[in-house]
């Protein structure tokens, strides 16, 4: 399983929509790098967050969510509390090829700072923006900046295309935009 170099992501991105709007090279001047890279991707986070609270004593149950869990934030950063939880999504809008998994790992800058980031693979032929799970692991406040490189994306071709894709068996997730809580189905 190969994991697919710039040329074949930037023709990818230009040629069939896979990245849109599209980096063709890393951004890094006074920002956390964003953009194309020699193996990979690097998406920015847009400036909508999700961040958790305990206001009203919520539990967390995956099979029946309360979106009074978190309040919501927008603007330029966010301050996700200590030990605490974030969502948000990318300004990027991914539409994976059917012979194509994308992994997902966490900017190394956030990561020396604690804030470790989580996002499950893109499957084959998966499209939307990327919700993104932001981990504050510190006892500190820590800052997230909107519009900057959150995690990069690695593109992995399968060594022949899956019987079933993800739009084969119509995901719960297909063609998401913003940030998608979530959900049973």
């Amino acid at each position: 399983m190969p994991v697919m170099p710039d040329h074949w992501i930037r023709r990818m991105a230009t040629e069939h929509g896979m990245i849109e709007p599209f980096v063709e090279a890393q951004k890094r001047d006074g920002v956390i790098s964003y953009g194309l890279s020699s193996y990979g991707y690097d998406a920015r986070v847009a400036d909508r967050f999700k961040v958790f609270t305990n206001v009203d004593s919520a539990v967390i149950d995956p099979k029946d969510f309360a979106p009074t869990s978190f309040v919501d934030r927008q603007g330029p950063a966010c301050i996700i509390p200590p030990n605490s939880f974030a969502l948000a999504h990318t300004v990027e809008y991914f539409r994976i090829p059917r012979d194509i998994l994308v992994i997902c790992l966490g900017k190394s800058t956030y990561a020396r700072c604690g804030i470790i980031v989580n996002v499950t693979p893109l499957e084959p032929e998966w499209e939307g923006q990327v919700t993104i799970e932001i981990s504050n692991t510190t006892p500190l406040p820590a800052r997230v900046y909107a519009f900057e490189g959150i995690c990069q994306f690695l593109f992995l071709q399968g060594a022949a295309p899956p019987e079933i894709s993800y739009k084969d068996k119509a995901g719960k997730y297909m063609k998401q935009t913003g940030v998608s809580l979530p959900r049973m189905g």
